[in-house]
């Protein structure tokens, strides 16, 4: 149970989900902020930024944004789950690009710290031939999502347990994006 009452079934609005009801205005500018850096067209495909969300979040021992950030990756990317549990467990053999691998490390070290963000980081990024865009759109998307991992434990809010409990948000964040067609957060 929430650590306050957010007014709504939390099973049926679990994770970040419920705080989003319970407070709309707040809601809205951290909905569109997920959807640009997520879903806006971009130099980085969704997955690959959505498996950034998920890195960063399992780091946190964030569950709800874990799970849901690894189903939202999953969806979209080809390899699925499978490359998105690689990922996490391993990320040094896990089998994607260098670059993103860098991009990776640059969110590990912002997870830890932004200060943690060295030049060497960025520089190994660059050779890889990550843009200043995709930089920064790391950096935030990891601060980002220290600050959404904090707000869902914070809150204590309820985490469904097994991936399949994701599968549905997962359809609903591809399809229609952050904030599904009725309005309702999807964050």
């Amino acid at each position: 149970m929430a650590h306050i009452d957010l007014g709504i079934d939390e099973k049926e609005f679990p994770g970040v989900t419920g705080p989003m009801r319970y407070r709309p205005e707040t809601a809205k500018p951290l909905n569109e902020l997920a959807e640009v850096l997520l879903r806006g067209p971009h130099t980085l495909p969704a997955g690959e930024r959505e498996l950034i969300a998920a890195y960063v979040s399992g780091r946190n021992e964030c569950t709800f944004c874990c799970a849901s950030h690894s189903a939202f990756a999953a969806a979209q990317l080809d390899e699925g789950m499978s490359l998105v549990d690689q990922v996490r467990a391993d990320l040094d053999t896990a089998p994607i690009s260098a670059k993103l691998r860098a991009l990776l490390r640059i969110a590990g070290a912002v997870q830890i710290s932004g200060r943690n963000v060295t030049t060497e980081l960025v520089a190994d990024a660059r050779a890889e031939g990550a843009t200043d865009l995709e930089i920064h759109d790391t950096v935030l998307i990891a601060a980002a999502f220290c600050m959404f991992n904090r707000y869902v434990d914070g809150l204590g809010t309820f985490a469904p347990e097994g991936q399949e409990a994701y599968a549905g948000m997962a359809h609903r964040i591809v399809e229609f994006g952050y904030g599904s067609p009725a309005g309702a957060p999807a964050v």
